[in-house]
C-alpha cells in the first residue's frame, strides 16, 4: 500500500518520500494539531532545515501527505479491472476488490484524518474524495455499460446511479460502520458475505 511512485516515469526524491512516509504515520496516529515537525525530520533521517526546504511548513506538509495518499490509493484502484465471465462474476470480482480496499483500517484512518481537518483543508479534502470516487466509480461504470450492451444486464439508463447503488451496499458495512463505531468492533459478516448479498440484490434490480 505504501510504495510510492509505482508506474511513474518521474524520478522521486527519496528524502521527500521518506518525509511523507513518516509524516503520514504521525498525522494518522497523532492528528494534525499534535504532530510536530522535528520528530518527522528525525525519523526520516533528514535535518529540519532540509524538511523546510521541501515543505514551507506543517500545513503544506499535511497537504502533500494527503495528496500522496490519494495517489497511493489511486494506484491500487487502477488495478481493479473487469474480468472475463458473466455479470455475477464480473460484479463480484469488482465488489470484492472494493470491499478489501474500503475495509482496510489504514484507509479508514486516512479518511478520519481528512474529515477531521476538512474545515481547515477543504480543497485538499475535496481532491482526496473526488479522486477516490472517480477512480473506482469510473471502473464500475465501464463494467456496467459493457455488460448492459452485451445483454448480460438490463438496459441501464443511468450507469452512475447503478454504480453508486452497488458501491453503497458494499461501503456501508465494510467502511462506514467501522468508521463510526471504531475498528475494535468486529463486523459480523465477512467481505465475501457482504459482496455476495450486494451482488445478489443488484442483479435482482438490474439483471437481464
Amino acid at each position: 500500500m505504501h510504495g510510492p511512485g509505482v508506474g511513474s516515469s518521474i524520478p522521486l526524491d527519496p528524502k521527500r518520500q521518506a518525509i511523507l512516509r513518516y509524516a503520514r504515520k504521525a498525522f494518522v496516529s497523532e492528528g494534525y494539531a499534535a504532530t510536530k515537525i522535528e520528530p518527522i525530520a528525525r525519523e526520516a533521517g533528514v535535518s529540519t532545515a532540509t524538511l523546510y526546504a521541501l515543505f514551507d511548513g506543517k500545513a503544506e506538509l499535511f497537504s502533500a501527505v494527503i495528496d500522496d495518499a490519494a495517489e497511493d490509493f489511486g494506484r491500487q484502484m487502477a488495478l481493479v479491472r473487469a474480468v472475463d465471465g458473466d455479470a455475477r462474476r464480473q460484479l463480484t470480482s469488482f465488489a470484492l476488490a472494493y470491499a478489501d480496499f474500503m475495509g482496510d483500517p489504514f484507509v479508514r484512518a486516512v479518511f478520519r484524518l481528512v474529515m477531521a481537518e476538512r474545515p481547515r483543508f477543504q480543497a485538499v479534502a475535496l481532491r482526496f474524495f473526488e479522486k477516490g470516487r472517480a477512480e473506482f466509480g469510473a471502473t464500475l461504470i465501464g463494467i456496467l455499460i459493457a455488460l448492459s450492451k452485451a445483454g448480460a444486464l438490463a438496459p441501464i439508463e443511468r450507469p452512475s446511479w447503478a454504480a453508486g447503488t452497488l458501491m453503497g451496499m458494499v461501503e456501508h458495512p465494510v467502511f462506514f460502520v467501522p468508521l463510526v463505531t471504531g475498528d475494535e468492533i468486529r463486523v459480523r459478516r465477512t467481505n465475501a458475505e457482504v459482496v455476495e448479498d450486494a451482488v445478489e440484490t443488484f442483479l435482482a434490480r438490474y439483471g437481464a
